[in-house]
């Protein structure tokens, strides 16, 4: 089974169903290769065509594949389609290509096109500007999991501006979308996810690698668009996120700390106010050792007899998977962290893909033949959508280039390395103890990063705030709008007069995908998170 957020590895699919200017031999290695096969006239036509007025009047005259400056800024032309070209002295092997869509929604400002590392890999971003005081809101980069699985899921079909409908044919207004009150980035990372490509196929196989990409992306835009650059930045993200967010967390914190000690001009200090991770694989020597007691006695028992011969079986593989994994977190290694990899899933998530339930909401059954490999239709839509000449050529993608929602060779590249057995909970104390704030949810219906192991992985983690966070007693989550009781909360700092420094927040009624599943709910949460305004009821200390 494949998954579009946490992807289990393949031995288990198998069994179960503007600063310098670049030089111009960098310039064609880096633009031309790649669309090299793409010049012909009825190519240029179209992308002419859905071209605004502005960027053919910008174009007009150009000879393909050059560059110049326009209004002051530098771009490049390759097969008609136009971008701003940004590069920084700070990073020599790095520069970004800015195209301006309106698709999704056209009443904020929005930003797409990639980040080039090196000559030959190029990563896909898509920015939406806040529907309220975009000067003054918060920047929140979103990044889907997998590992291998494309940002534009979340984008189109869980918080982003729109949503994906009508078998993919078009999408419609979100009204709970997350840049409701922030500047958000969806980044599909890492290279040869969604949009994203490499020139020989090539793709990274660990977190801390593609932290390196991320935070050289992040310099880029905050250097072109410095009015972002200001304001609190959070970095949020889902499933393998958990694994990828800590890693990228840290790389910005310590290039942070480098930056204090030995100022470079230019570079930028970005303000990393807190690290959010939704349904997360964070720790997975406490996660793993909680799939049991979710299947087993959680609000929705996959199993009808917690004491039964299925529990029990379960209940037997926990022993060995936890100790293959302490045998990762310690030796740190492919030899030790592959062979965790393989035995926890197959062990542990082997028999439960064998239910017929869908494994992100185990509230619902997953029919394949109807929905798809993912459990979840809108999956094809979105890569029906995705892969429409018209909407790449927008987005300033080459309309030949092929739309996935999840990569399998990178999800293999990542699994065959060991990297989500690592204990990425290990990167967060330094952060915390320095004001880095720490948000976890999870929805109580997801089965694949159950609530049960996300809250004992927080509640084990060493921090300043730990013994305020063992005593702290979980209490109602009400939403602002409704009223509703959406869940329970647990806080540690703040006082309960802010959403705290160390908090975790079970969401009632939502599965993997929480803002899919409970959208006004995820938009309150979220909000309340980057403004820092308590979730407990009547700001009642957690």
């Amino acid at each position: 089974m494949r998954s579009f957020t946490l992807l289990l590895p393949l031995v288990f699919l198998s069994i179960s169903s503007v600063s310098a200017v670049p030089s111009p031999i960098d310039a064609q290695a880096v633009f031309q290769r790649p669309f090299s096969g793409f010049s012909s006239n009825s190519f240029k036509d179209a992308a002419s065509h859905f071209l605004s007025d502005a960027k053919n009047a910008i174009l007009k005259g150009k000879a393909n594949m050059e560059r110049w400056y326009h209004d002051g800024k530098e771009y490049i032309k390759q097969d008609n389609l136009l971008y701003e070209l940004v590069s920084h002295p700070s990073f020599s092997e790095h520069q970004l290509r800015v195209t301006e869509p309106t698709l999704c929604d056209s009443s904020v400002k929005q930003y797409s096109g990639y980040l080039d590392v090196a000559e030959d890999k190029h990563l896909f971003f898509w920015f939406f500007e806040s529907r309220s005081s975009p000067k003054d809101a918060p920047l929140v980069l979103w990044l889907n999991g997998g590992p291998g699985c494309s940002s534009s899921t979340g984008l189109l079909f869980e918080l982003g501006p729109c949503n994906i409908a009508n078998d993919g044919k078009n999408t419609t207004h979100n009204p709970y979308s997350w840049n409701s009150h922030a500047n958000i980035i969806f980044l599909d990372q890492p290279v040869n996810v969604g949009y994203s490509y490499a020139d020989d196929g090539t793709t990274v196989n660990s977190s801390p690698v593609a932290g390196k990409d991320v935070y050289a992306f992040l310099e880029l835009f905050l250097n072109r668009f410095p009015e972002y650059s200001t304001q609190p930045f959070h970095i949020a993200a889902e499933s393998y996120g958990g694994t990828y967010a800590p890693n990228f967390a840290s790389v910005i914190y310590k290039a942070n700390k480098e930056l204090q000690l030995a100022p470079t001009p230019k570079l930028k200090h970005i303000n990393l106010a807190s690290v959010v991770l939704a349904n997360g694989l964070t720790d997975p020597y406490v996660q793993m050792g909680s799939v049991p007691d979710y299947v087993c006695d959680g609000p929705y028992p996959v199993y009808d007899d917690p004491e039964g011969p299925q529990c029990a079986a379960l209940r037997t593989k926990v022993p060995t998977c936890q100790r293959l994994i302490k045998s990762c977190y310690q030796f740190n290694s492919r030899l030790t962290c592959v062979p965790a990899v393989l035995y926890c899933n197959t062990q542990l998530f082997g028999p439960l893909m064998q239910t017929g339930l869908n494994p992100y909401d185990v509230r619902r059954k997953c029919d394949r033949a109807k929905d798809g490999d993912l459990c979840y239709v809108q999956m094809k839509w979105i890569e029906t959508w995705m892969n429409d000449p018209k909407n790449k050529v927008a987005l300033g993608v080459n309309p030949d280039r092929t739309f996935a929602s999840c990569n399998m060779d990178v999800n293999q590249a990542f699994t065959m390395n060991g990297d989500g057995m690592h204990n990425s909970a290990l990167l967060l104390p330094e952060l915390v103890n320095d004001g880095v704030r720490l948000l976890v949810y999870a929805g109580n219906a997801d089965m694949m990063c159950n609530y049960m192991g996300n809250e004992r992985w927080i509640g084990q983690l060493e921090t300043k705030f730990s013994k305020e966070f063992s005593a702290a007693k979980a209490v109602p989550w009400v939403t602002t709008e409704t009223g509703r009781t959406a869940g329970e909360v647990r806080s540690a700092g703040g006082d309960g007069f802010t959403a705290g420094n160390v908090t975790f927040v079970n969401i009632y009624e939502a599965g993997h995908m929480v803002p899919y599943d409970q959208p006004e709910a995820a938009l309150d949460l979220i909000t309340r998170w980057i403004l820092n305004i308590p979730l407990s009821l009547n700001g009642t200390k957690a």
